[in-house]
């Protein structure tokens, strides 16, 4: 095996040990990137030189004290949407093009203070807006395991490449399945955290309410590391929530023997119209895998759950409406050469008409008009009052069950160009996942199945702050399941 088809924390015995160098894994992934990449298109900006300086000097500076940090010396991609000091940082957008922030995200910091070594930044849909990856201004990302389809969205380009070893872990963000749908497309572990577990400073917004940063790693363990690393309190942040610092590897224990696992009938049982049978069939295998391992099951209703589809597009588009409307292209952002005969209001709306892509475009007119006077009571208002009623199902769900479990994903990756132009097409992808961001809870997509080589998704759903509890039945399954040792094969 080539440096860069490891784990994270097989590397770290490799790198404790002194048997290998950073430098070398970071050798190795960029050999990787420049042999795929032209095909997978997984990378928008690459920082080759700065990283093998950074590696450099981690093996300059290596000592044993370094291991009290739990990924000193592995590599990563960042998605486009979080700030990188010093490097170009475009949300997959024109209007951002050439934006450099002046400062890292809060995650970055940490995984800076940490001894990581980002490789670059991940290409991803424009502005967090899709779930296929294909809305880019940079130009879809294609999938490893076939490179007619897509990898998912938002940040498809964060899990293709892990998917592929272009990189030994990712960063996605999360804010309505955008790190959990290209995790089951791509077949790799992608954690969405309760909100307000990781900072989101320094993340360009798209729905303050309903994003998170997250994990996308190879398997369950490396997703417990990264997720110790960039979880934490942050002052900076107004959403992030002060808790005890935690070691998510501790709850990496192969005994479910006292898990109560919920199967909500609107996931599986009733079935939602256009679920692929083949997803069905394998998140079932899957449950009754982890009875047979010790867990019990129950089945149990989310009643609300049916609204959770209008009700995230309403509060999202509302967001996203607010939040973009910044990108004026006089404080920053797009902006075209001024006619004499334009208006400042005309160059205004000629520069956002060209800078956004058409989904941008939709969504913030959709969020405008839902925002609009005579109607913010209609959609926004009603919106926020269905999402109590959402979260206080899940709050019943945890009283009769640890963790519940259903599909990532309705069906298998479909192919590019597919639903591109049907926007409620691509917008009902997302009927598993949207529900998850709208009550704030942590959830998990594994590897659970294939058909005709096409990956399949498990969702696991915890509790407020119980990402232990949801990584321990993962890894449960996971330690006793080969799907996360399969490969895309690639030339």
């Amino acid at each position: 095996m080539r440096l860069n088809e490891y784990t994270a924390h097989e590397l770290l015995i490799k790198l404790k040990s002194q048997e290998i160098s950073a430098e070398a894994i970071v050798l190795a992934c960029f050999e990787q990137i420049e042999n795929l990449d032209k095909d997978l298109n997984a990378f928008i900006t690459l920082t080759k030189d700065t990283s093998l300086d950074k590696a450099k000097e981690l093996d300059k500076t290596f000592s044993k004290d370094q291991w009290g940090k739990p990924l000193f010396g592995i590599p990563l991609g960042i998605k486009d949407t979080i700030s990188t000091k010093g490097i170009r940082t475009t949300c997959g957008s024109k209007m951002l093009e050439d934006y450099i922030p002046p400062y890292d995200a809060t995650v970055v910091e940490f995984i800076k203070t940490f001894g990581m070594v980002p490789l670059g930044k991940m290409n991803m849909d424009e502005f967090a807006m899709g779930s296929s990856t294909e809305s880019s201004y940079f130009g879809p990302t294609l999938n490893p395991w076939s490179l007619d389809r897509v990898p998912g969205g938002s940040s498809g380009g964060s899990a293709a490449a892990v998917a592929a070893d272009e990189t030994i872990m990712a960063l996605g963000t999360d804010t309505g399945g955008s790190i959990r749908c290209p995790a089951s497309f791509c077949s790799v572990v992608g954690l969405k955290p309760t909100y307000g577990l990781v900072s989101r400073y320094g993340l360009i917004a798209y729905a303050n309410s309903l994003e998170q940063i997250g994990p996308i790693t190879k398997d369950v363990y490396d997703a417990a590391l990264l997720l110790t690393t960039i979880a934490g309190y942050d002052p900076k942040d107004s959403t992030s929530v002060d808790t005890l610092e935690e070691d998510y590897t501790k709850y990496l224990q192969d005994d479910i023997s006292s898990i109560k696992i919920g199967v909500p009938q609107e996931f599986l049982s009733e079935g939602i119209e256009g679920t692929d049978e083949s997803v069905i069939k394998s998140v079932w295998a899957a449950i009754h895998k982890l009875e047979d391992l010790g867990a019990s099951y129950i089945e149990l209703t989310l009643p609300s759950l049916k609204y959770s589809l209008p009700t995230y597009y309403v509060i999202a588009m509302s967001e996203a409406s607010s939040n973009l409307a910044r990108y004026d292209g006089v404080r920053y952002g797009y902006r075209i050469e001024k006619e004499k005969d334009k208006s400042m209001d005309q160059s205004f709306s000629e520069s956002r008409r060209i800078g956004f892509g058409a989904e941008v475009r939709r969504r913030i007119m959709l969020g405008t008009y839902a925002l609009s006077a005579g109607y913010y009571d209609m959609y926004y208002l009603k919106a926020l009052k269905v999402r109590t009623l959402i979260k206080n199902d899940f709050e019943r769900a945890f009283k009769e069950s640890d963790v519940l479990i259903g599909p990532t994903m309705p069906y298998l990756p479909f192919k590019i160009g597919e639903k591109i132009d049907d926007p409620l097409a691509m917008y009902l992808a997302d009927i598993y996942t949207v529900s998850i961001n709208i009550a704030g809870v942590p959830a998990i997509s594994i590897p659970c199945g294939f058909k005709n080589g096409l990956p399949i998704g498990l969702q696991i759903i915890g509790d407020f702050f119980k990402e232990g509890q949801i990584l321990q039945v993962a890894y449960s399954f996971e330690q006793n399941t080969a799907y996360h040792k399969q490969k895309p094969e690639l030339s």
